[in-house]
């Protein structure tokens, strides 16, 4: 019986750690009753920070400090990595053979390791496949990524009161880290349009540096909702926590190779993601069980290029639930 878990990773900035989510979601049904340890091994991950509230009942302790594996010297055998301790399983997500070798030192039973899968010949180019084949190998097949099941009683309030149940909410996300990643705002803004044409409710999701395009979006569509701004529910939830709880209320959503399209995919809404360049779009795949994908590279050189009646088309299937 599986009672201690350690998945072993060399840390996580924000886009990691979104895209894993799904990953760790899965790992928590798989071993509902074991202790899941995360060893960040260069000391940094977001699941001890931004992430924290949102892995909260999935992952029970982040291990951060000690000779587990990110220098040369913690490779030789008086190193004692994760204070000596060995765990009933580890899971070896990074791919480096030095550093796999003292994860395995952790292990006091079942070993699987991404830096060994990576030599074989099926090993598949998303982050989320990968993800998906070492939970599978853990778990003799039976576990498979899922979205994650909030249980943080704010959260879950706060998305109720800011999405009341009986409308088909569909989430827009325009934002995006860089300038050359994003579909344009009109664009974003006509599909609002046209969901409500629908009967369906936008919900346009910014980031707190994105003001200026909340400001323009609620000049030209009103109607859309922004859950985020003004609000009166009085709860402190906010940031990646409040988009997850939002998006399991959702219909779909649509968003640019961004933060927020992880987000959506990890709290359970289908998926469409605008991407830019095909080769990040196969590797970098948002883990959304449902999901439509569009690169801007199959239609010229920049999002400008996505066509609109595509993606329109695209997301309607979403919505309407169509194979």
């Amino acid at each position: 019986m599986v009672q201690t878990v350690l998945v072993y990773s060399m840390g996580e900035v924000i886009g990691d750690g979104l895209i894993k989510l799904p990953f760790i979601a899965g790992l928590r049904a798989a071993f509902p009753d074991a202790r899941i340890s995360w060893c960040a091994a260069k000391g940094e991950t977001v699941y001890a920070g931004p992430l924290k509230a949102v892995a909260a009942g999935y992952i029970d302790e982040v291990i951060l400090e000690g000779r587990n594996g990110a220098a040369a010297l913690d490779s030789l055998p008086w190193s004692k990595p994760f204070d000596g301790r060995r765990f009933d399983l580890v899971i070896d997500t990074q791919e480096n053979l030095r550093r796999s070798g003292v994860a395995r030192r952790g292990a006091g039973g079942r070993f699987v390791s991404a830096a060994h899968e990576a030599r074989t010949k099926d090993w598949p180019v998303a982050v989320t496949d990968r993800l998906a084949r070492l939970l599978s190998l853990a778990t003799d097949g039976q576990g498979a990524p899922r979205p994650l099941a909030l249980t943080h009683p704010d959260a879950l309030k706060a998305a109720e009161l800011l999405l009341p149940a009986g409308a088909t909410y569909v989430g827009l996300a325009p934002g995006a880290g860089g300038q050359d990643k994003r579909w344009p705002l009109a664009n974003y803004l006509e599909l609002a349009r046209r969901v409500l044409a629908k009967g369906w409710t936008p919900v346009l999701l910014f980031g707190p540096d994105e003001a200026e395009d909340a400001a323009i979006a609620a000049q030209e569509v009103p109607e859309a909702l922004q859950p985020e701004r003004h609000r009166t529910d009085g709860l402190s939830v906010k940031g990646p926590l409040l988009v997850i709880a939002l998006a399991g209320r959702m219909a779909a959503g649509v968003a640019n190779d961004a933060g927020p399209g992880h987000m959506l995919a990890a709290g359970g809404a289908p998926l469409l993601s605008l991407q830019q360049d095909r080769r990040k779009a196969v590797k970098f795949r948002p883990a959304a069980q449902r999901l439509e994908m569009l690169v801007a590279e199959d239609y010229g050189s920049d999002m400008d290029a996505l066509p609109l009646d595509t993606a329109w088309a695209a997301l309607e299937k979403l919505v309407s639930g169509a194979s």
